[in-house]
């Protein structure tokens, strides 16, 4: 799409006056040609002429290019790239560094909000959409040329952890070190997480318990040593089992990039200060609260965003003002996006807004709450265990790899063992996340182990399938043609083209996950190419084409789409094995 784009904004650029050639070219790709323009529609109002006019004009000066244009309708643009032109494509895109695709988000910084399991808990289900979602954006944004800043904002502080670190003080018994096997992260985390659960039921039971936990609170913030070290060791034991998760995962994301709830600690006094100074909070009822005119609960009374409570605490909305104030003055971010679950929505409305009344998010910075829904059961219901429980992350993955090698040893294969055990991890890994990715992430979706490794349809197995059989196809060419050149002259099946065209979109769908923060189109976008790439199959012989120059070309077309799919599965965060 980009050179028919490209085409329309020059043919733009003579036609109409300079206030309106800058605007957007309006190209899609269309059933009734290669690609088709509104632009002429869009815009006739405004350049003081009829839409089929103005058309006309545009198509007239795209006549001496290399593309076949009419107009259609009460003004719609056809464009129909010539065969040679499209070869050339393939043949440049080969050649070229990164398929082709430019750097439109060189010199940005954006800060990426995600993932944020709670110390001392295993990570479960709910954690999945955020981290995926998240690491996906780090990788479309940084291919684009963006610089990106990954920040996973830990929950680590609280009222929880004078509540654990009491409980563990007066519970030695519980041997949370020793018990997990050879000191391994996971399992320890496995086991504080029980006993967390025993101490909230403590809590629950026993005032006794309560202030004596309370007590331990006042410690930890008072900066005592024997109860910061017990913190100190919960945080590093915590962060070890996630990063195991995340390289499991294979996720971006590293211990570096924590930046917890407590990292902003000694901010709050100051943040609380500038908002009462600046009059964008005030007092009332003891407490430090933010108003607005349009939040107002069921009974018409406002809701205010309380930043310091009465009794002097501090709760997430401070900690999140002083987090957004950090990434804007010290990270120096043009844009902040929060991959947090939907429910958060009215919390975030706030938080911005009290960040522009403080001054602290200026106009020239964005700062967007990228939501997402619920994984769901097989019931439609959110996902649980049997016993009713919050299902855990690697258990999950666990069952998705196992399922995988069934499904993929069932089939005919020339894996050894080990191969098939590779195979089987990228294979259930990449389908629980291509099952979360294809969804549009504002949309709830059912967690289906055995569709999700489905040779079939649109699935993570599938497109990873599709690329497997081409670096196959290709090995087997190099022994007939190792090196073959694309002749532009030969004239294009009806397969060849469509597949080309799909392959032009790759830039432009990044461009739009970039924009929009929507990982499903990518993923969209690569099933559609796969589906093309069948219709191709199908029709248009590779290694028996009837001459040697259309074997080179298809040759060609299967190593940009193999490259393609590889790349794209990359920026999905998958793997693209090259035997399956």
């Amino acid at each position: 799409m980009g050179l028919a784009e490209r085409a329309v904004r020059e043919a733009m650029a003579r036609v109409l006056p300079e206030d309106l050639s800058g605007r957007d070219a309006l190209v899609r790709p269309s059933e009734h040609a290669d690609f088709q323009s509104n632009v002429g529609l869009a815009l006739a109002k405004e350049a003081g002429r009829p839409p089929r006019d103005l058309a006309e004009a545009l198509r007239s000066e795209l006549a001496a290019g290399p593309f076949a244009a009419d107009v259609s309708g009460p003004g719609f643009l056809n464009l129909r790239l010539a065969d040679r032109l499209l070869w050339a494509q393939v043949t440049a895109r080969l050649a070229a560094p990164r398929l082709g695709v430019g750097l439109p988000l060189a010199g940005s910084r954006t800060v990426i909000d995600y993932s944020a399991p709670n110390i001392a808990k295993e990570m479960h289900v709910g954690h999945l959409r955020t981290t995926v979602i998240g690491d996906s954006l780090v990788r479309v944004l940084s291919f684009l040329g963006g610089e990106v800043v990954r920040q996973n904002h830990l929950g680590d502080w609280g009222t929880q952890f004078g509540m654990l670190i009491q409980y563990l003080d007066e519970h030695p018994e519980a041997g949370w070190h020793g018990r997990a096997e050879q000191g391994d992260a996971a399992a320890q985390v496995a086991l504080l997480d029980t006993l967390y659960r025993a101490a909230r039921k403590e809590f629950e039971r026993d005032q006794d318990f309560v202030e004596r936990a309370r007590g331990r609170v006042v410690a930890l913030q008072s900066g005592d040593e024997a109860t910061t070290g017990a913190w100190r060791e919960l945080v590093a034991v915590s962060t070890a089992a996630f990063q195991q998760l995340y390289d499991r995962l294979g996720v971006l994301l590293t211990e570096a990039d924590s930046a917890g709830e407590s990292t902003y600690n000694h901010l709050l006094d100051e943040v609380a200060e500038e908002l009462l100074h600046s009059g964008a909070a005030v007092e009332s009822d003891g407490a430090l609260c933010v108003f607005f005119e349009d939040v107002t609960g069921p009974d018409g009374a406002p809701v205010p965003l309380i930043v310091r409570k009465k009794d002097g605490g501090y709760g997430y909305a401070a900690t999140d003002l002083a987090t957004l104030r950090h990434r804007v003055r010290e990270l120096r971010a043009d844009r902040i996006l929060y991959v947090v679950d939907a429910r958060q929505s009215l919390h975030f409305k706030m938080v911005f807004a009290t960040a522009r009344r403080a001054g602290w998010l200026p106009a020239g910075v964005e700062a967007v709450h990228v939501p997402f829904g619920t994984v769901m059961g097989p019931g439609g219901t959110p996902f649980k265990t049997r016993e009713g429980g919050t299902v855990r992350l690697a258990e999950l993955l666990d069952a998705a790899v196992a399922a995988a090698h069934r499904a993929v040893a069932d089939k005919p294969h020339e894996l050894s063992e080990a191969e098939l055990d590779d195979v089987a991890r990228a294979a259930g890994i990449g389908a629980v996340k291509y099952a979360d990715l294809s969804t549009s992430r504002t949309k709830n979706y059912v967690f289906d182990i055995d569709q999700m490794v489905s040779l079939q349809g649109n699935t993570g197995v599938y497109l990873q399938y599709a690329h497997a059989r081409l670096r196959t196809l290709l090995g087997k060419a190099q022994a007939v043609d190792p090196a073959p050149e694309v002749d532009p002259g030969l004239p294009l099946e009806p397969a060849e083209r469509a597949l080309i065209l799909q392959l032009e979109g790759f830039g432009q769908v990044l461009r739009e996950v970039a924009d929009e923060a929507e990982p499903h189109r990518l993923a969209g976008y690569l099933f559609a190419l796969a589906k093309a790439l069948t219709e191709f199959y199908g029709s248009c012989p590779v290694l028996k084409a009837d001459t040697p120059a259309r074997r080179a070309n298809r040759l060609a077309l299967c190593r940009l789409t193999a490259d393609t799919l590889a790349q794209g599965l990359d920026l999905l965060g998958l793997r693209a094995p090259e035997r399956m």
